[in-house]
């Protein structure tokens, strides 16, 4: 079931394939809703049919193989879409704009893609806290 419950969430239906620890493992099933979203090029959700996602388990009990519901909130989405694509892209930018100032024109170009290995590796680095921000929802259906 692929269902908007309101205009801030998505509620998607997917089987839960693997429980580890803490965190249950969810494949979900190609979205119907993927056709008409905005944002599918950036999302990854719409490119094939189903998608294995990881949702930290509060206090619920799952079995594999159990259909259930995920929450996707739509500002989680953009917000993700933000640090993942855009800012990245400014950051890029701008540092091309500012060393072409300084530097030859080929080691700006040089300079401001390898300015995105720090910044992903920041990222990496933080992914423990970026899942406490990006929280996904999961209920029984």
């Amino acid at each position: 079931m692929n269902a908007q419950t309101n205009n801030n969430q998505f509620i998607h239906s997917g089987i839960i394939s693997k429980i580890t620890g803490d965190s249950v493992i969810v494949s979900l099933e190609q979205n119907i809703h993927c056709e008409s979203c905005k944002a599918k090029a950036g999302c990854g959700i719409s490119e094939s049919s189903t998608k294995e996602i990881e949702v930290f388990n509060t206090s619920d009990s799952f079995k594999i193989n159990e259909i259930v519901n995920i929450v996707l909130k739509k500002a989680l989405g953009f917000k993700a879409v933000f640090w993942a694509y855009i800012f990245p892209f400014i950051l890029m930018f701008c540092t091309l704009i500012i060393s072409s100032y300084f530097l030859e024109e080929w080691i700006a170009g040089i300079l401001s893609i390898l300015v995105l290995l720090p910044y992903y590796l920041v990222l990496y680095y933080f992914k423990n806290a970026l899942k406490s921000v990006f929280k996904i929802s999961i209920l029984k259906t």
